[in-house]
């Protein structure tokens, strides 16, 4: 590891040396996603028009570099042709020799830019690849919430149609009666509400697929990942980050710059030679010239150079320390979701037929008052959705997992 490379790592290794293992990111078995998921996701991404700027990008960077490979200085051909008392005929040939070797200096920043871009093409595609995951499971929520609100509205209606008629048999009062009606008619607006957000929903995913139907679109793993005992090794998973790299590739950029900087304050000679004819007589010349970097020794630009690598050092440290943070949070995250998400499918998910159906009878039977029938149905339809709402943040908080360790290509079984 380089001196430059060691100080990017450094600060963070007091935090590395004081996280408890209580709050270590154990990680999620990273059992591949769903075929149809993995193709889907990877079809869209490469046409995504943020990751093919990405890669062009990238392309740019790797012409460059071998731009800077090439020689940096052409030479120089030059005629003399003189008519006088004596004909002078002259042909010169010159060329600049890159003394200092800046063209191996530029081919290192150049590298390093490359190698950036590279880091960066994979930081792009990973954040579309989340975001269009997190689309898919807004759609998927959406969609079964909206479910949930029609079966509310089914619900409420048959609860009205019997109010109307226990109430029409005298078997309930006008204040029963109309409370039923109003629970109805506010299942009506909920299920509204319901479909708008379904369609707000899928313009999350339309942002990255435009063109494709929400009827082809893939369901998000019924199973979700669970956690695995083994503990990871937290400093290399965020160290291999494509955002910790690309930072680190703009600081060893920068550093680069300082040397070729450096390098340029040496002046580079010129030879020329010359042959040709004077007065009949054959004519030889050897030039040797050098600039002198008097006037300007360009100081100014090497502690410019070094000012922009120390602020390229302490944003890549910046970078690497939030990445640290980001992953200590996904893993907490998950792990609570996760565990509430297991206890709701042990003891929390029972029939919602089953239940509906044995408050329906008590309140026929005169055992649950139509208000406390009414509270019921609704505590039960409303401990469903929030069922919905604890799915869709285990899926997130699974998601951004897989992005803050550096595992989503992993468990999508994509290619970077």
């Amino acid at each position: 590891m380089t001196r430059r490379n060691r100080a990017l790592v450094l600060p963070l290794a007091g935090l590395f040396w004081i996280a408890q293992p209580g709050t270590a990111a154990e990680p999620p078995s990273t059992t591949p996603a769903p075929s149809a998921l993995s193709a889907f996701i990877e079809s869209v991404v490469e046409d995504n028009p943020q990751v093919r700027a990405a890669r062009a990008a990238l392309e740019a960077t790797t012409a460059f570099k071998s731009a800077a490979a090439r020689p940096l200085y052409n030479p120089e051909v030059g005629v003399q042709a003189e008519n006088g008392e004596s004909d002078t005929r002259a042909l010169e040939l010159s060329q600049t020799i890159d003394w200092s070797n800046k063209r191996s200096a530029r081919t290192a920043v150049a590298e390093s830019e490359r190698l950036a871009a590279e880091a960066e093409y994979r930081a792009v595609r990973w954040e579309i690849m989340t975001e269009l995951l997190g689309g898919l499971a807004s759609h998927q929520t959406g969609a079964d919430r909206d479910a949930l609100a029609r079966t509310r509205a089914d619900l409420m209606h048959d609860f009205a149609t019997l109010a109307q008629r226990r109430f029409d048999a005298g078997d309930l009062s006008q204040v029963e009666l109309d409370l039923a009606l109003l629970a109805y008619s506010e299942a009506r607006i909920e299920r509204a509400t319901a479909a708008a957000e379904l369609a707000a929903a899928r313009q999350a995913v339309r942002n990255i697929s435009p063109r494709s139907e929400p009827t082809a679109w893939p369901l998000l793993p019924s199973e979700l990942p669970a956690l695995a005992s083994p503990e990871p090794r937290l400093e290399e998973m965020v160290v291999e980050l494509p955002e910790v790299q690309a930072a680190r590739r703009r600081a060893a950029a920068a550093a680069e710059v300082v040397e070729l900087r450096r390098r340029e304050q040496r002046p580079d000679p010129t030879v020329s030679l010359s042959g040709g004819e004077e007065g009949g007589k054959s004519l030889v010349g050897l030039t040797l010239s050098m600039p002198l970097y008097i006037r300007n020794r360009f100081r100014y630009e090497v502690d410019a150079a070094a000012a922009e690598y120390e602020q390229a050092q302490q944003l890549a440290d910046d970078v690497l320390q939030r990445a640290y943070a980001r992953l200590l949070s996904a893993a907490e995250r998950y792990r609570l979701s996760n565990a509430a998400w297991d206890d709701w499918e042990r003891t929390g998910q029972v029939s919602l037929r089953r239940q509906t159906d044995l408050l329906r009878r008590l309140w026929e039977a005169g055992e649950l008052s139509t208000t406390d029938y009414l509270v019921q149905l609704r505590q039960t339809l409303d401990v469903r959705e929030s069922a919905l709402d604890l799915r869709f943040a285990l899926w997130e908080a699974w998601f951004e997992w897989l992005q803050a360790s550096g595992r989503l290509d992993t468990w999508l079984g994509v290619t970077p």
